[in-house]
């Protein structure tokens, strides 16, 4: 019966180190201050963010998590099941290993990510985005001060400042996404970040992809997108 139940328990330990080592993806890292809880990888899947791994932290902050996937995507990383979007890091991540390391009390702003070549692309592409966010909440600071003080000249600039500003991060997106044009983020973009532009703009992005982002995830997702606006035009 024992003899039985070692290889039984063998048998577990073999199977899931061989589902570990199979995995496309290998997250791992560590949580600094972290002493119990649970931490989730997920990524969105028809619309919806599913689970896709999970480990529990007792004691050792440190974790290793597992996904397959069939191209570069965005994953993201939750510390416990109840944890908002804001409490999410999210990061691109392509075949291999991510590490994240972190820390509980600042979960997502102390998060350093190493890994894919897309996360590099898309850092540098958030680092100009947040410049454009930063302007827009000054206006919108500038606009409630216009409007207790009825000072209509005021706030119809501040309008077109706010329409200016939206137009410029559309068409930096824009350029960003072409001259990116073989990195899976280009795709990713134009249907994040400017999904409501013109449907000139969005075409653009998607005759400039290498075949290879094309026949990625998202570069199916976009040319999908494409058609069914053109579609809806006719």
């Amino acid at each position: 019966m024992k003899k039985y139940l070692l290889l039984v328990l063998l048998a577990v330990t073999m199977s899931c180190a061989k589902e570990a080592t199979s995995a496309d993806l290998i997250v791992k890292g560590s949580i600094k201050g972290l002493k119990k809880g649970i931490i989730y990888l997920k990524k969105e899947q028809d619309t919806a963010i599913v689970t896709v791994d999970s480990v529990i932290i007792n004691g050792i902050p440190n974790f290793e998590l597992h996904s397959n996937m069939e191209s570069p995507e965005v994953f993201y990383l939750y510390l416990d099941k109840n944890s908002s979007e804001d409490d999410r890091i999210s990061f691109f991540a392509d075949k291999g290993i991510t590490e994240i390391n972190t820390t509980m009390k600042r979960f997502v702003y102390d998060a350093k990510i190493n890994g894919s070549e897309q996360q590099k692309v898309w850092e540098k592409y958030k680092l100009m985005a947040a410049k454009f966010n930063d302007k827009n909440l000054d206006l919108i600071k500038e606009d409630l001060e216009s409007q207790q003080a009825g000072d209509t000249s005021k706030i119809n600039k501040i309008q077109k400042d706010y329409d200016n500003n939206l137009k410029r991060r559309y068409l930096y997106t824009v350029n960003f996404a072409i001259n990116n044009k073989d990195s899976e983020v280009a795709p990713y973009l134009a249907l994040t970040e400017i999904y409501n532009a013109k449907i000139s703009l969005l075409d653009t992005i998607n005759k400039s992809l290498t075949p290879e982002v094309k026949a990625s995830k998202y570069g199916k997702e976009l040319q999908k997108f494409v058609d069914k606006i053109k579609l809806e035009e006719k």
